[in-house]
């Protein structure tokens, strides 16, 4: 299988390039290192559209020259410089000449270091890719050697979120990765002087509590028949008075990678991030892999037949 990688001659550039070499170490599959450059202009009396045609294929092939030296050399790559209307409409061009399973990016230069932060073209393809995301950390880096070693799911208790949990399985399963299943509740307690009068809301946390172990372990005995599972499963709760709180408090470890899935709401062959999904994305403090809900059906499936 193949991996695009969207190369930006900038810090996003080598953050994407570091993840994709950890993708690629774990799943074996082939990377296209991908410059996209816009596409001329009809060409009028002047030559000042053509010059500077020259000048931007000058630089991106100069771009791809220093992402030959950033990518370690233990991952083969092919680098091409690809001219659309767009960044984001060449990535997915590229994607469907390739038959590519995963497009990889970096994150803003103006977001916080080691989270997650948008710019235009990952905020685009977020709402139209039709192929599964991988969104690097501002900033993320790892060893030369470094592979995926723990795949987290987040599930959300819905018929999809069990798909998503499958897929998951899945993806570690290819990368000899364990499986964490992991739930987040936000839940701010009243800012009562005292104790009293706060028992309810605690019932109602320890109902909620309940519901979802039950739904996870539904959705954990699905995974453990796998006929080709992940290398260990846990399930894990997050809690905290704001999102920040909640993703911090499952713990994680510099080779992990977290899975999200679309909104249902959104079309069912592209990516579409529901409120939930987009906030566990901005305070992500590791790599992101958003799946749309076909690519999640279809890893299921797979899964299962295998």
């Amino acid at each position: 299988m193949t991996m695009i990688i969207g190369y930006a001659s900038d810090e996003r550039g080598k953050a994407a390039l570091h993840l994709a070499a950890m993708l690629a170490r774990s799943a074996h599959d082939d990377l296209i290192v991908c410059t996209v450059v816009p596409a001329p202009w009809t060409p009028g009396m002047a030559r000042v559209d053509a010059e500077y045609q020259n000048y931007l294929a000058q630089t991106a092939d100069q771009a791809l020259e220093r992402a030959r030296n950033y990518l370690p050399g233990d991952v083969p790559a092919t680098y091409v410089r690809y001219s659309a209307r767009s960044a984001p409409a060449g990535l997915l061009e590229m994607a469907a000449h390739n038959d590519a399973r995963l497009i990889v990016l970096g994150s803003s230069s103006a977001g916080a270091f080691g989270h997650i932060s948008l710019g235009s073209v990952t905020d685009r393809l977020l709402h139209s890719s039709h192929v599964s995301l991988a969104l690097a950390t501002r900033g993320f880096r790892c060893p030369g050697d470094a592979s995926v070693q723990r795949v987290t799911a987040a599930f959300g208790g819905t018929e999809s979120a069990e798909e998503l949990v499958l897929a998951a399985a899945a993806v570690s399963a290819e990368a000899g990765a364990s499986l964490r299943i992991a739930t987040f509740a936000v839940w701010s307690r009243p800012a009562y002087t005292t104790r009293l009068g706060t028992d309810s809301e605690d019932l109602v946390m320890d109902e909620w509590r309940t519901e979802v172990e039950k739904t996870v372990t539904a959705t954990l005995t699905q995974v453990q028949h796998l006929p080709h599972g992940p290398r260990t499963v846990e399930t894990v709760i997050g809690s905290g008075a704001n999102w920040a709180e909640a993703i911090d408090d499952v713990g994680w470890d510099p080779s992990d990678i977290l899975v999200i899935g679309s909104s249902e709401l959104g079309p069912v062959a592209r990516v579409f991030l529901g409120s939930r999904a987009t906030k566990i994305l901005r305070h992500s403090p590791v790599p992101v892999l958003v799946v749309p809900r076909n690519r999640a059906e279809e890893l299921a499936g797979r899964a299962a037949e295998n």
